[in-house]
């Protein structure tokens, strides 16, 4: 589904800020497969999952979706493969616009663009039973303005948004860390619960390593620009945290320090 060969990426090359994000990173990504990607400040998961995503052309290499080459492809021509949520739940969605407008933008998402925003009846129909399917009473406010929602009930819309025409990738970047414990949990769920019946590629990054051994069938762990740690299957659901970083300082060769507190 998802194929990644000797991608690297560097920011502000020839200058006193040059900073190596991604070396020669190779990943593949069977159909289906949920893999979390955990590591500290610096490692390279925002700008693997940006790579992904068109957000800034890679130096080297190429990435491959479907069998559709888009290493050379903009960001929005890729938006057709890709879904995406983001860690700050501003993001994502039209504040000043209804829930039922941005619900109808998303849903044309791949298709020709046309100038209509409304919906139809029947597809009211439709977005009040997917947001029925969220429990947080938003099936009854298709005319609010999304700015009004909390964050955890825009990011749970974000991530039906980005679901709701079934991509063949989803992305999502610490789409929790800015919500409150309980809501996280409550997004997590949600997560789990779409990503298992739709069956959907996804690379989600996270801070929280028990919420990384948790959820999905494989973990990588990125270092330096590079994967340092990659577990799946029943390997991963026996893992602990400390097993965790015991296999990362073996691989890295040297103890967490300050990124401890980040991976706990």
């Amino acid at each position: 589904m998802l194929d990644i060969k000797d991608i690297s990426k560097t920011f502000n090359p020839g200058t006193i800020t040059e900073k190596l994000a991604l070396r020669k990173l190779s990943l593949h990504l069977a159909p289906g497969d949920f893999v979390t990607v955990i590591g500290g400040n610096g490692a390279g998961k925002s700008t693997l999952l940006n790579s992904i995503a068109g957000t800034f052309p890679v130096d080297t290499g190429s990435i491959t979706i479907a069998g559709t080459d888009i290493t050379k492809w903009p960001e929005y021509k890729r938006a057709k493969f890709i879904g995406r949520v983001f860690q700050d739940p501003m993001m994502g969605t039209a504040a000043n616009m209804m829930i039922e407008e941005n619900l109808a933008i998303a849903s044309r998402r791949g298709k020709r663009p046309t100038l209509r925003w409304s919906s139809s009846d029947k597809e009211r129909g439709q977005f009040r039973e997917l947001l029925a399917g969220l429990h947080l009473g938003l099936e009854d406010r298709l005319e609010s303005k999304v700015g009004l929602l909390s964050g955890g009930q825009r990011q749970a819309l974000t991530l039906l948004m980005a679901t709701m025409v079934r991509p063949q990738l989803l992305l999502l970047d610490e789409h929790t860390a800015a919500l409150d414990p309980k809501t996280a949990e409550q997004v997590l769920s949600l997560t789990k619960k779409i990503v298992e019946e739709q069956q959907l590629t996804t690379l989600m990054i996270t801070h929280n390593m028990r919420d990384a051994l948790r959820l999905g069938n494989r973990l990588i762990m990125m270092y330096d620009g590079r994967i340092l740690v990659d577990v799946a299957g029943e390997e991963k659901k026996n893992l602990s945290v400390k097993d965790l970083l015991a296999m990362f300082e073996k691989a890295a060769g040297s103890e967490l320090t300050s990124d401890s507190l980040l991976l706990s």
